[in-house]
């Protein structure tokens, strides 16, 4: 097969990088992910005249529900529901409970927190009123999930995709180009994370999803309501697949790996085909837990986003874990022929034509606009997605230079003849001088000591010849620093790749805001002219205690809002501050503090999206901040929600 070059390579990722930006015009239909709450019966702050039977909830996607999923307050603060939550008309969309009966007038809260279908937790609260509108002691708090879970949940996703690249990648590399041990710690090690990534991952989905702290990691009955839904489904299904990928790594790096002079080529040809089909079909399995429990799963056509998202990761195993198993066999100073690395790189060329074709449909699919992707967080962040995999594949131009000086035979140019020639001889006098040195069995018997001694000089010589020697060939130095500096940029990219599926798509948010500024079909709120900005001063009185917080609220309506706080000194630099913390209340119906988990996002900002708040009107927003550990001060300031 005629070798691609970079100069046939960037034409056709420009005409790829032209049909998406083309799929990213108007035109898009419908669809969400990340469940909003669309409408509510009785209507978000309405009035009616006589008690319902029951409250239903609709989302914009299906949801999963729990006994606690949907609570109905009185203006006393307790509880009025009856039964539990359960889907209208089976309908996964909907949420739905019975309220018990004689309930007299005044204002009621209904607190709901349910798993959207892409696995992701959503809560919130609103109200209505029975009569007539009163004051209430019901108070609600936004659910937030513990830190610690949250940090040790994102880390376990990220770890979850590495170990799978890893795996794939390092075990397509041992099979179509070469196979090693450093190529074998590399998809063992893939294993071995993933493994535990998903392990970490189910026992933490529990307490991620219902708002509870570390210690319920181990709850069997929380456990066990985990495995009755998708994502737990999705994830045992992971571990299992996981036992059939070790027999596959036995055989691959084992009894396939060995030279065997007894079996026949027909034989040996009969096992890599076994080989190859079982992997694949392993390879597809694991993925397919990812796209049946994330994304893919919910929203726009996900008949066909599903096996699209399998293809795509597929693709980024085959490029960037067979990029890391390149890295391995050319850092350890292994020979790799040229033959070796340009099969890597035929398909690689193949995975980024993949990555791009299906990297196109879900780009449309999750953003859908224009301005969904510069307005969102999803559509930035896939922005920032599309520059690192450019960067990459101008990376590997250069990359593909170096596989062009490669050479099996001697060294291309004289320095690095020369260099091998040294190295020849350093080899020789390092076996000859541990041949002379060798202890007799006698002094080895006597002294066991300068034995080990004599055994660990010996090895730290024979490795600093290996290195002089990797470093020798200039072609296989560049390409590995080249390879190198794909995988910095690929480490990035998969920490980017697992913020995009926690983040909620742009498409979803643009509806929401678009829901939420022609009222829904049955809410009484108006609509608002756009979103809230307040300006606080500060002053806690210590050093470096004085400066000012911008606080902005999107889109400042009832249903979910988006908080932005920008904090600067005296001179308007952005400034960092040890603590934050921001609530709201609303003092006339006693409700709140709601409180809301701020996540720092760069230097003196910090962010929180879907918050809820339940209902219009005039709300108290209470802003605390401490410079240091004995100065801190609190700010109250009134906000209009419409």
């Amino acid at each position: 097969m005629k070798t691609l070059t970079a100069g046939r390579l960037l034409p056709v990722l420009g005409t790829l990088l032209a049909a998406l930006l083309c799929a990213l015009g108007p035109g898009a239909g419908s669809a969400s992910a990340h469940a909003a709450l669309t409408s509510t019966d009785p209507a978000s702050g309405s009035v009616v005249p006589t008690a319902p039977r029951q409250v239903k909830l609709t989302f914009s996607e299906g949801v999963l529900l729990s006994a606690d999923s949907v609570r109905v307050l009185d203006p006393q603060g307790k509880r009025v529901d009856e039964g539990k939550p359960a889907h209208v008309d089976g309908k996964s969309d909907t949420a739905a409970v019975g309220l018990a009966g004689g309930l007299a007038d005044g204002t009621y809260t209904v607190a709901w927190q349910a798993v959207s279908a892409d696995s992701h937790p959503v809560a919130g609260a609103f109200t209505f009123s029975i009569g007539a509108p009163s004051k209430t002691a019901a108070k609600v708090s936004a659910a937030e999930i513990d830190p610690v879970v949250d940090a040790l949940y994102t880390t376990g996703r990220y770890a979850a995709y590495a170990g799978y690249l890893l795996l794939v990648g390092g075990c397509v590399f041992a099979g179509v180009c070469r196979s090693s041990r450093p190529v074998q710690r590399i998809a063992v090690g893939g294993w071995i994370a993933l493994f535990a990534a998903t392990s970490v991952l189910l026992l933490l989905r529990g307490p991620y999803t219902s708002g509870k702290g570390f210690g319920s990691s181990f709850d069997l009955s929380l456990l066990g309501d985990v495995l009755a839904t998708k994502p737990g489904a999705a994830l045992l299904s992971r571990l299992l697949l996981l036992s059939a990928a070790a027999v596959f790594l036995a055989v691959l790096f084992g009894s396939y790996a060995r030279e065997d002079g007894d079996r026949t080529r027909m034989e040996r040809r009969d096992v890599a085909y076994g080989l190859a089909i079982g992997g694949t079909v392993v390879a597809v399995g694991l993925a397919a837990t990812w796209a049946m429990a994330e994304h893919a799963s919910a929203g726009l056509q996900p008949w066909l986003a599903m096996p699209v998202d399998v293809l795509h990761l597929l693709g980024v195993a085959v490029w960037l874990g067979g990029l890391a198993a390149l890295l391995a066999a050319l850092w350890s100073g292994e020979p790799v022929r040229r033959a070796e690395v340009q099969r890597f790189s035929r398909l690689a060329f193949t995975s980024v034509c993949v990555l791009v074709a299906t990297g196109l449909y879900q780009s449309w699919r999750q953003v859908g606009s224009w301005g969904a992707l510069t307005g969102t967080e999803y559509g930035r962040w896939l922005l920032l997605k599309v520059a690192l995999v450019a960067g990459m594949v101008a990376l590997a131009s250069f990359s593909r230079r170096w596989t062009g000086r490669l050479t099996d035979g001697r060294p291309a140019s004289k320095k690095a003849a020369s260099a091998v020639r040294t190295v020849r001889a350093a080899t020789g006098a390092v076996k000859g001088a541990a041949k002379a040195a060798g202890p007799s069995r006698k002094e080895k018997d006597a002294s066991p000591e300068r034995a080990a001694q004599l055994a660990r000089q010996r090895e730290a010589l024979e490795k600093a010849a290996g290195r002089r020697q990797r470093d020798a060939d200039e072609p296989r130095s560049g390409l590995r620093r080249a390879v190198l500096a794909e995988a910095g940029v690929a480490v990035v990219l998969l920490a980017v790749t697992t913020l995009l599926t926690g983040t909620q798509p742009g498409r979803a948010e643009t509806e929401q805001r678009q829901s939420a500024a022609s009222g829904g079909a049955r809410t009484t709120a108006p609509a608002a002219s756009g979103p809230a900005e307040t300006r606080i001063p500060y002053d806690t009185g210590g050093t470096n205690g004085r400066g000012t917080a911008l606080v902005r609220i999107d889109p400042a309506r009832t249903g979910n809002n988006s908080l932005d706080v920008s904090v600067t000194d005296p001179t308007g630099k952005a400034v960092d501050v040890p603590e934050l913390e921001v609530s709201f209340t609303e003092k006339q119906k006693n409700i709140g503090p709601l409180r809301t988990a701020l996540k720092r996002t760069s230097a003196g900002r910090w962010q929180a999206t879907g918050f809820q708040l339940p209902m219009a009107g005039t709300w108290q927003l209470t802003l605390t901040v401490r410079t240091s550990d004995i100065d801190q001060i609190t700010e109250i300031r009134n906000v209009k929600i419409n």
